[in-house]
């Protein structure tokens, strides 16, 4: 028998890297005759850059950027020749990750995205002609208005002081984003999201992604009027085009994805970027429908299985390239908050928690690798014929 083992991270806990080996290591104990291949993954959130460089022939380029509140640290670029050029990839979470900041200090009305605008000209600086940057995991609700600042298309007074500070923009705080767009029109930027969420509205970045970065519910609503206040300055200044089909402005606000990391991925379309998603992006370059049709069975996981799983994250991308494959799939994930029929609506032939109440949760918090090692080696005496 033969199982591909494909996790994401278990955000808080665990890298894919560790849980990939941590699911191995539980499966190796109860089927010790079962050959593994791990393959961890990532769908363009923290661990970006790991997955690939495992996969790519690149070179990673070290350097610094200032985090969301504005404290230098270190970060990457992966710069690998491809098509005739050279492709820089970047994993927006180095910069703007919620993982940067203490508890008490997520606070997303203040938290800025100005890192990441700064990885895009360390990649520039390094020639690359193409650049993907890997959007999720952020700490950050800014709309990618410090990413902006860092490229010139404004003041860091305006733009980089967080979300709830661009509620005071002024008619001429974005005066230069054209330019700057224009600067940047031949440079190719994709953006890769793990989520399909408009910036504004009940599915926007505020509303859905702001109380999991720390906004009370009020913060929440605050940032929601002042991103819809930037997206009119930005506008102003560029204005929509014309959908082809209905012949109505394009507004990039309600574009699919355009509320990913906060709006990062709205201020990457602002500057030409089209949209690609991270986990199909990781799933290529990992060569995974190959590995799929090949397996007997496909494990994938990650920290907390919920309804935002099953579109535009590993775990959903993971199944249907099994399905695909016509391979059963089954999840281990520290909590399992969806149904049955959702998980099966995914291509998911089983969904296994770590947890499934508040002792075992304290205890998979303290013993994040002990627990999902226990875990997957109960799950593998199903799945797994007698030695």
């Amino acid at each position: 028998m033969h199982v591909v083992i494909a996790p994401d991270c278990f955000t808080g806990t665990l890298t894919a890297t560790q849980a990939a080996e941590a699911i191995g290591a539980g499966w190796a104990r109860s089927a010790p005759q079962v050959v593994q291949t791990l393959v961890p993954l990532s769908d363009g959130g923290p661990g970006f850059l790991d997955v690939l460089a495992r996969h790519l022939d690149g070179e990673m380029i070290a350097t610094t950027v200032p985090d969301p509140l504005g404290r230098e640290v270190p970060a990457s670029v992966l710069l690998v020749t491809e098509g005739g050029g050279r492709t820089a990839y970047l994993e927006s979470a180095q910069a703007a990750g919620l993982h940067l900041l203490a508890a008490a200090e997520r606070n997303p009305t203040v938290t800025s995205s100005y890192g990441v605008g700064r990885l895009l000209l360390a990649a520039r600086e390094a020639g690359a002609s193409r650049i993907v940057v890997g959007l999720g995991g952020s700490g950050t609700n800014d709309g990618g208005a410090g990413l902006l600042a860092a490229l010139g298309a404004g003041s860091v007074e305006d733009l980089g002081r967080g979300g709830l500070a661009l509620r005071d923009l002024g008619p001429t705080a974005l005066e230069a984003l054209s330019a700057v767009r224009a600067d940047w029109a031949g440079i190719e930027l994709i953006a890769a999201t793990d989520v399909d969420n408009p910036l504004l509205g009940l599915k926007g970045a505020s509303a859905v992604f702001g109380p999991q970065k720390g906004a009370t519910p009020q913060q929440a609503q605050d940032l929601e009027a002042a991103l819809g206040h930037f997206a009119d300055r930005v506008a102003r200044h560029l204005p929509p085009a014309t959908d082809l089909l209905t012949g109505k402005p394009r507004r990039l606000d309600k574009e699919p994805g355009a509320g990913a990391a906060g709006g990062l991925a709205y201020a990457l379309f602002a500057l030409g970027a089209r949209r690609r998603s991270g986990v199909e992006l990781t799933l290529a370059a990992t060569g995974f429908a190959t590995l799929a049709a090949a397996a007997d069975l496909v494990v994938t996981g990650e920290g907390c299985f919920d309804w935002q799983s099953l579109r535009g994250k590993v775990v959903s991308g993971v199944a249907q390239a099994a399905l695909a494959a016509a391979t059963p799939c089954i999840v281990i994930a520290g909590q399992v908050l969806v149904g049955r029929r959702e998980g099966m609506g995914i291509g998911l032939s089983g969904m296994y928690a770590v947890a499934s109440d508040a002792r075992q949760e304290e205890a998979a918090f303290a013993d994040p690798v002990g627990t999902l090692t226990d875990r997957a080696a109960r799950v593998a005496r199903t799945w797994s014929p007698p030695a």
